[in-house]
């Protein structure tokens, strides 16, 4: 978990970082242990005012497909110093219009340990075609755990930073101003 000042930082710098014309605009970056993901807003293609669904859904993927080609090399290169300074992997993705792409991503496996009620729900799940496999069925249940509680792990965020907040103040802090090499 990082402070939303550390979070700060890690947006600015990518927003240093990137060259210009890699996006419209800068549009999420988010950081867990793992990873850091790096969204950005590219333009929609223009298509005739009569262009059906399927049309654009299809220009949509199209120029998506065709950023993430042309735009390999200079991604590379900001992941690359990012992975070295922040020790975590970069992950890319798009907003084109209001799609949005995710082009690669960390699937960090998880361990727990479940009784059987809880196994029982997630065997449930994978009878009833919902998910392939356990692993997919717990995935599938965060999902849906975020989506119905995202202003409540909003507001445990916000508390978890306060404690770190508080606890950097404590005793066994080192003051900010003092050289670490006077004594």
């Amino acid at each position: 978990m990082i402070t939303t000042e550390q979070r700060e930082k890690l947006r600015g710098w990518f927003a240093g970082r990137l060259p210009d014309d890699l996006f419209e605009e800068l549009v999420e970056v988010t950081v867990d242990r793992e990873e850091i993901t790096v969204i950005g807003r590219i333009p929609e293609p223009r298509l005739a005012g009569d262009a059906s669904d399927a049309e654009r859904k299809a220009a949509v993927q199209g120029r998506s497909q065709e950023f993430r080609e042309r735009t390999r090399d200079a991604r590379i290169a900001v992941a690359r110093d990012a992975e070295h300074r922040f020790g975590r992997k970069v992950s890319w993705g798009v907003v084109c219009g209001t799609e949005r792409t995710l082009f690669t991503h960390v699937a960090a496996p998880v361990m727990t340990r479940l009784r059987q009620p809880e196994r029982q729900v997630l065997d449930t799940l994978v009878a009833g075609g919902v998910a392939r496999s356990r692993s997919d069925a717990l995935a599938w249940c965060v999902r849906l755990v975020q989506s119905h509680t995202d202003d409540w792990l909003a507001e445990l965020r916000e508390s978890l930073e306060h404690v770190q907040r508080v606890r950097a103040q404590g005793p066994d802090a080192e003051p900010e101003d003092t050289p670490a090499d006077e004594t």
